[in-house]
């Protein structure tokens, strides 16, 4: 993994997505965040659904995917657990599209 830089001005954001579902399609909202250092790598993501109406806690994220505190990880309903078999942020991707779709009607 590649570690984060102290240095956040070095950071360009490649990608700021939001999809934002109405409450007849189970409410929420899909933050995608990404950026990249000035070499074009991908040093910091942010993969979010947020409901507060399915989950009080971490700030109403349900399901996410992040690299911050240096390490991959995944958020479900509060709980952290560390993501072991990282392979490619494209791949993140689509295991969050593949899981997301429970909660989205």
């Amino acid at each position: 993994m590649v570690k984060l830089q102290k240095n956040k001005q070095n950071y360009i954001k490649v990608v700021d997505e939001r999809y934002t579902f109405p409450s007849k399609k189970g409410g929420g909202t899909i933050k995608i965040e990404a950026w990249e250092n000035k070499q074009g790598q991908l040093i910091r993501y942010s993969i979010a659904f947020i409901n507060p109406m399915l989950h009080q806690g971490d700030n109403g994220r349900v399901l996410g995917y992040d690299n911050a505190h240096d390490y991959h990880h995944k958020h479900f309903f509060g709980n952290i657990s560390p993501v072991d078999d990282f392979v490619s942020y494209e791949n993140i991707i689509e295991r969050f599209e593949s899981e997301i779709k429970e909660y989205i009607k």
